[in-house]
């Protein structure tokens, strides 16, 4: 009697290429189809221009205004960077030192609470009034802040996930504290560090961008967004922000490569 055997779909190196290609594809026929969709609607005269310029205008003003995008993004983009870097070493620092001690645990959770929820239209004006209208250390403050809370959270939680039995191992092979750390806690919670660092550089640039809007220094993506929008030039300001999203997929993705990277070198 004949038995039927059932046939798998080839799982080699080819499929999986023909799955990295459908996953790289799809957003982009996804943002075709969005732009042709926002495009048709602005061409129409459906939606007014001051509420929702057309894509061929928005690209003119990107093409005629590129010089200064370019500019404004790097300033931008410094303060989140700055704001970044130093918020994740304080992060991990306060993390290493929660995991240590539980009275410093205790004490500095209410504070990682407070820093959560401090609006940002709130504490930007304060800071930039501060440290004067010259200054960026208000606005790399802010970023400092923003990325300071995921970092410690998922670095935190991190160090906590080391096993037992691993910590009970080493012990009874005499080792320090700090070797204890050094080999089982800290890779175990390079991971979440990781993690923590990813969603602290879209909120690095957020940050920075919105504290922009309120006082300091010119010249920064978020001073030309509400400038070019108080102006009525509405195609001029949405072409700072797509420079704002290209800027946060920036910072995403450098830290997702370097997430990758340190990945496969453990």
């Amino acid at each position: 009697m004949a038995t039927l055997t059932r046939t798998r779909p080839p799982s080699g190196p080819l499929g999986r290429t023909a799955n990295g290609a459908e996953r790289a594809i799809a957003p982009v026929v996804l943002g075709i189809i969005v732009v042709g969709i926002w495009q048709l609607l602005a061409g129409t005269g459906l939606v007014e221009a001051y509420l929702l310029p057309s894509p061929a205008a928005i690209v003119d003003e990107i093409v005629e205004f590129w010089p200064s995008m370019v500019s404004a993004a790097g300033i931008t983009g410094l303060n989140a960077l700055v704001g970044l870097v130093a918020g994740s070493l304080l992060g991990i620092a306060a993390a290493l030192v929660a995991s240590t001690s539980r009275p410093f645990d205790g004490m500095l959770a209410p504070i990682v609470a407070a820093l959560a929820v401090i609006p940002i239209v709130a504490l930007a004006p304060v800071l930039n009034t501060m440290f004067g209208a010259d200054s960026q250390t208000g606005r790399q403050l802010i970023a400092s802040l923003a990325a300071f809370v995921p970092v410690f959270i998922t670095t935190a939680r991190g160090l906590r996930q080391t096993q037992p039995v691993h910590r009970e191992l080493m012990t009874s092979f005499a080792a320090t504290r700090w070797q204890v750390m050094r080999t089982i806690t800290l890779p175990t919670a390079v991971p979440y560090t990781f993690t923590g660092i990813r969603l602290a550089s879209s909120l690095a640039v957020i940050s920075a961008l919105v504290a922009e809007y309120f006082g300091g220094p010119r010249g920064g993506l978020g001073g030309l967004i509400s400038s070019s929008a108080a102006s009525s030039a509405y195609p001029r300001a949405w072409a700072y922000v797509v420079a704002a999203i290209a800027l946060g997929l920036a910072f995403y993705l450098i830290t997702l490569a370097l997430e990758r990277w340190v990945s496969r070198r453990r």
